[in-house]
């Protein structure tokens, strides 16, 4: 069987391959125009054997200083069935090395720690990397279930208070207006200066809400029309994948974060979604709060990464370094821009 790995060019195309392989949002088309417009360059492959497609992946590519080449970096993919998952990462991997100079190719594929993908990951060549983007641990709600089969696995007081939320006269929908997205903005930065957390600039979000469109549900709790929480997702034709959420102080007064990721929920479900990915847990508070809605918790196989170059033991050593320099260096930008 001769394998080749070719360009795909039209968005329609792409967009069927990621939902013919039930792939995550993270490989849409308007995720990686986001991505073009921020520092990324983005590179949509078909892997086939000239009858068939094997499978597909939108490699990211980073250009690194000086003799390192680039990484490139394939968020949540490679798509491909377990059979051919060994082939296809094969054939990524050479085509990364010869096309775009990689220092490494880096996954993170949206497949299960122990399900049969890993050996053939690591047949392919890859050894698990600590330079980590996405989170692995995270919970994965099966949107098959019913609302009361969702919510016997939830805790009492997070059913309690969706109960309330949902008899309350707050009104959860869909933003549908440049207007309520500057007020999703406006909460975002309230919710991140109260927990703690980095932003990006406001016009990466914008870009988000333009590139993947329907593709981009942003679940919003109003009063009125005056927005009180959010959720914001990303969504693919199996599975949606929380990007951001944000609750106002009234909002918390009035506990509508769980109504609004109840009705997140359930929105996902009637658009045809599956799976409904909350998109990392750590050991903060925000994740405890994710982990009131399940009793489970889901680990995914977390970063990859294969060799491209005889420099790369050098950049793998060098690159945690540089990253915390770099979120310093953010940090002390955002102290000195709040003054």
């Amino acid at each position: 069987m001769s394998l080749a790995v070719v360009p795909c060019t039209d968005r329609a195309v792409w967009d069927g391959y990621v939902d013919r392989f039930q792939g995550h949002p993270q490989q849409l088309w308007g995720w990686g125009e986001t991505k073009a417009m921020h520092g990324w360059s983005v590179d949509r492959v078909l892997v086939t054997d000239d009858e068939n497609i094997l499978g597909c992946a939108q490699l990211l590519v980073r250009k690194l200083p000086s003799p390192f080449g680039a990484l490139v970096y394939v968020p949540r993919g490679p798509m491909c069935s377990e059979d051919n998952a060994t082939a296809v990462l094969e054939q990524l991997a050479g085509y990364a090395s010869s096309r775009h100079h990689g220092v490494a190719l880096s996954i993170e594929p949206d497949w299960d720690a122990e399900s049969p993908f890993a050996p053939a990951v690591a047949a392919a060549g890859f050894k698990p990397s600590a330079n980590t983007v996405l989170i692995p641990r995270t919970l994965i709600l099966d949107l098959a279930k019913t609302d009361d089969e969702l919510m016997a696995d939830m805790s009492k007081s997070t059913r309690a208070n969706i109960r309330k939320s949902m008899r309350s006269e707050v009104d959860f929908r869909k933003v549908a207006a440049a207007a309520e997205l500057e007020q999703v903005l406006g909460i975002y930065h309230e919710t991140a200066a109260r927990a703690g957390f980095g932003i990006h600039e406001d016009q990466y979000y914008r870009d988000i809400w333009a590139n993947l469109g329907e593709g981009s549900p942003i679940i919003g709790a109003f009063d009125g029309d005056q927005l009180l929480a959010f959720v914001w997702l990303s969504r693919s034709g199996a599975t949606a994948f929380e990007l951001y959420g944000g609750v106002s102080a009234e909002g918390q007064k009035q506990r509508v974060n769980y109504g609004v990721k109840w009705a997140a929920l359930r929105a996902m479900r009637e658009d045809g979604c599956c799976r409904y990915d909350f998109n990392g847990l750590l050991n903060d508070g925000i994740s405890d709060f994710k982990k009131q809605f399940a009793k489970h918790e889901n680990m995914l196989m977390g970063t990859w990464e294969k060799p491209l170059s005889p420099l790369y033991p050098v950049y793998a050593r060098a690159m945690p370094a540089a990253r915390k320099a770099l979120q310093a260096a953010r940090r002390l930008l955002k102290r000195v821009t709040r003054r």
